[in-house]
């Protein structure tokens, strides 16, 4: 993944954000829509479009493109900053790649103290019977 050619591949709109506010949010653009076209980004490598794309799949469209939003400042700049750093906490994550599990056996001490405390147990449990005599 290369940081920088992704940074110059990012697309932006600012957009009136929605909800409460009063007179500012109906006059000022600060909501900021991040626009991210993963199939034609030169920044990943084949397999890094394709793991993003199946990582991400609920969150890119069948464009696939990929669409944040922030509206949590009042400050349409702020709002670019936290986008863009989200983005690229979302791109780190999706790309780390999982540990394959290394399959272990049961060493034969532990195996041998689970039968014996089963063959305790089992004598408990037969002391507990009504002898017939």
């Amino acid at each position: 993944m290369n940081a920088e050619v992704i940074l110059f591949e990012l697309n932006f709109k600012a957009v009136r954000s929605s909800g409460a506010g009063g007179q500012h949010v109906n006059k000022v653009s600060s909501k900021i829509v991040l626009i991210f076209d993963v199939a034609t980004s030169q920044g990943l490598n084949e397999n890094e479009k394709l793991w993003l794309q199946n990582k991400l799949k609920t969150k890119i469209s069948q464009e696939n493109l990929l669409i944040l939003t922030c509206d949590e400042d009042r400050s349409q700049f702020k709002n670019k900053k936290i986008i863009i750093k989200r983005f690229f906490e979302m791109l780190e994550k999706a790309l780390v790649l999982p540990k394959v599990r290394k399959a272990t056996k049961i060493s034969k001490g532990a195996n041998e103290k689970r039968i014996q405390e089963k063959k305790k147990a089992s004598e408990i449990k037969a002391g507990r019977k009504k002898l017939d005599f």
